[in-house]
C-alpha cells in the first residue's frame, strides 16, 4: 500500500509538469472536445407567428451527408483494427509463449462484453442528459434510435452547426473507444490474473469509472441549439463537468489512455508481481507479431484519432496529418534515447516508440498545428522510454507491458501540451465560438490549467474505482491463479490449448 500511494503522489507530480498559471478568461463556448456529442435537438416544431396568427415555415429536417457517414463507418471499422487484431498481436507478441494465447483471448473477450454492455446501458449514461458526471437511461438497448413506424434512423450531432451523422454510427464509434479503452488494462497484469477475474473487473471497472469520465469529458448536446449567450449557458449547463471546464481531449487522452493506465497500475500492486520477476528471464516470445500488431495499431489510429472529427473535413485531416507525423517522430526520439543510452536501437523499442506517440498526440492531433505535433511526438518518444526504464524501478510494480509507462505517462504528456499547443502564436486551432460562430484563442496558462484538472480528476476517479473493484473480485472471486497455473502457462491451466504446438 506504501508503493501504491507513493505511485499517486508521483502521478500528481507529473500532472504538474508545466505548472499552470492561474487567469480569468471567460469561456466563450462549450470546448468543441471531439467524440463528444449527444443526440441532436429535433427540427423545431411549427409554431404560430404571434402577430398574424399563422404557423410558421417548421425547420427543415437535418439529412447526414453521405460523405461523412462513409467515413465514420471505416473510422469505425479501423478502431475494431486497432483492438482486434492489432491490440491483441502487440500484447501476445510481449508475454511468454505459454501465455500467448490468454492475453489474446482477454482482449478479444473483453471486447466483446464491453461492446454488448455499451449497447445494453454503457451508451445510455456516457451520451445522453443526467447530470454533470453521469448521463440518463434514455438510450437504454440503443431504444429510441431507430423508429420502426417511419423506417427513420436519429442523428447525433457534430461540431458543426447544421451537421449530423446517423446516430447508429456514433454510438458504434464510441463503443470501440470503450472496448480498447478496457482491453488496455490487462497489459499491466499479463500473465498472472485469473480470466474469471479479468472478465468480472472489465465489467465493473467499465461500468463505474469509464462510464462518468467519458460523460465528463465528452458528454454535450451538440451546437445546432447555440444562438447566443442565453442558450450557450443553457446547453452548457447540460453538459459532463470536465466539458463545461473547457477541458480539451480530442479523441482520448484522459477518458482512454490514463483512465487505462491508472486502472492497470493499481491492477499490477494490487495482484502482485509474476513468480520469478526480477530473477528470471521474462522476455518476449515473438517480437514480429509485437511489430505487426504497432503497425495495425499505427493504421487504425487514423480511424480512432481522425474519425474523432465525426466529419469528413479539414479537421479530420489535421488529426490525421498529426497522427502520422507526431508518431514517426517518437519512433525516432525514442530509437535515438534507446541507442544512446543501451549502445544498440532495437525494434520493441520502434514498435514500443510508436505507441507513445499515438498516445501522446491523441488529446492534441485536432487542437495542434503539425509543428506542435511534431513537438508532442518527439518529446513522447523520450519521456515514455523513461517511463518504462527509470520511472517503472521507482514505482517497483510488475506492470508486465508497461502500460502505465507508455500510455500512462504519454497520456499525461500530451493532455497537458494540448493546453499549451492549442494556442494560435504555436499554430493551434483555438476553440469554436457558436455564439458569434467563429473560432476564438486560448490562453496557454489558464488552458494548462484546466488541463491538469482534467488529468488529476481522471488519475483519481480511475485509481479509487479500480482499487474498489479489484478487491471486490478478490473478496468474491479471487484475483490471482495458483502458484502452479502460473508456472504452467495460462494458455493451458486457464484455456486448455495452445499457442503453438510442435
Amino acid at each position: 500500500m506504501k508503493k501504491l500511494l507513493a505511485s499517486f503522489v508521483l502521478l500528481f507530480a507529473l500532472c504538474g509538469m508545466s505548472a499552470p498559471t492561474f487567469a480569468e478568461e471567460a469561456a466563450s463556448a462549450p470546448t468543441a472536445t471531439a467524440a463528444a456529442p449527444a443526440v441532436a435537438a429535433p427540427a423545431a416544431a411549427p409554431a404560430a407567428d404571434a402577430a398574424s396568427g399563422v404557423a410558421a415555415t417548421p425547420a427543415p429536417a437535418l439529412v447526414p451527408n453521405k460523405g461523412d457517414t462513409s467515413w465514420m463507418i471505416v473510422a469505425t471499422l479501423l478502431v475494431i483494427m486497432m483492438s482486434i487484431p492489432g491490440l491483441a498481436l502487440f500484447y501476445g507478441g510481449l508475454v511468454r509463449s505459454k501465455n500467448m494465447l490468454s492475453i489474446l483471448m482477454q482482449v478479444f473477450s473483453i471486447f466483446a462484453l464491453i461492446s454488448v454492455l455499451w449497447a445494453v446501458y454503457g451508451y445510455s449514461l456516457a451520451f445522453t442528459e443526467g447530470n454533470a458526471f453521469i448521463g440518463g437511461f434514455d438510450r437504454l438497448f440503443l431504444k429510441g434510435i431507430f423508429d420502426p413506424v417511419t423506417g427513420s434512423v436519429a442523428n447525433a450531432a457534430t461540431f458543426s452547426k447544421g451537421v449530423v451523422i446517423p446516430e447508429f454510427i456514433f454510438a458504434a464509434f464510441q463503443a470501440t473507444f470503450a472496448a480498447i479503452t478496457v482491453a488496455l488494462i490487462v497489459g499491466a497484469f499479463a500473465e498472472r490474473m485469473k480470466f474469471s477475474a479479468v472478465m468480472l473487473f472489465s465489467g465493473l471497472w467499465f461500468t463505474f469509472a469509464y462510464l462518468p469520465i467519458a460523460h465528463m469529458v465528452w458528454f454535450w448536446t451538440g451546437p445546432d441549439a447555440i444562438t447566443d449567450a442565453a442558450t450557450l449557458a443553457t446547453e452548457t449547463a447540460k453538459a459532463g463537468w470536465l466539458f463545461q471546464k473547457g477541458a480539451l481531449d480530442f479523441a482520448g487522452g484522459t477518458v482512454v489512455h490514463i483512465n487505462a493506465a491508472v486502472a492497470g497500475l493499481v491492477g499490477a500492486f494490487m495482484v502482485g508481481k509474476r513468480i520469478g520477476y526480477g530473477k528470471e528471464a521474462m522476455a518476449p516470445h515473438n517480437l514480429v507479431m509485437t511489430m505487426i500488431g504497432a503497425a495495425l495499431l499505427w493504421v487504425g489510429w487514423f480511424g480512432f484519432n481522425a474519425g474523432s472529427a465525426l466529419e469528413a473535413g479539414g479537421t479530420a485531416t489535421l488529426a490525421f496529418a498529426n497522427t502520422f507525423l507526431a508518431t514517426a517522430a517518437a519512433v525516432l526520439s525514442w530509437l535515438a534515447a534507446e541507442w544512446l543510452l543501451k549502445g544498440k536501437p532495437s525494434l520493441l523499442g520502434a514498435a514500443s516508440g510508436a505507441v507513445a506517440g499515438l498516445v501522446a498526440i491523441t488529446p492534441a492531433c485536432g487542437y495542434v498545428g503539425v509543428g506542435g505535433g511534431l513537438f508532442i511526438g518527439a518529446l513522447s518518444g523520450v519521456v515514455c522510454f523513461w517511463g518504462v526504464t527509470g520511472l517503472k524501478k521507482l514505482l517497483g510494480a510488475d506492470d508486465a507491458l508497461d502500460v502505465f509507462g507508455v500510455h500512462g505517462v504519454g497520456g499525461i504528456l500530451g493532455a497537458m501540451l494540448t493546453g499549451v499547443f492549442n494556442n494560435w502564436s504555436l499554430g493551434g486551432t483555438g476553440i469554436s465560438d457558436y455564439v458569434a460562430n467563429t473560432v476564438v484563442n486560448t490562453e496557454i496558462g489558464a488552458q494548462v490549467w484546466i488541463q491538469a484538472q482534467a488529468v488529476g480528476t481522471t488519475i483519481l476517479w480511475s485509481g479509487l474505482v479500480a482499487f474498489i473493484c479489484y478487491k471486490v473480485v478478490d473478496l468474491t472471486i479471487g484475483l490471482r491463479v495458483t502458484a502452479e497455473e502460473e508456472r504452467e502457462g495460462l494458455d493451458t491451466s486457464s484455456h486448455g490449448e495452445r499457442a503453438y504446438n510442435y
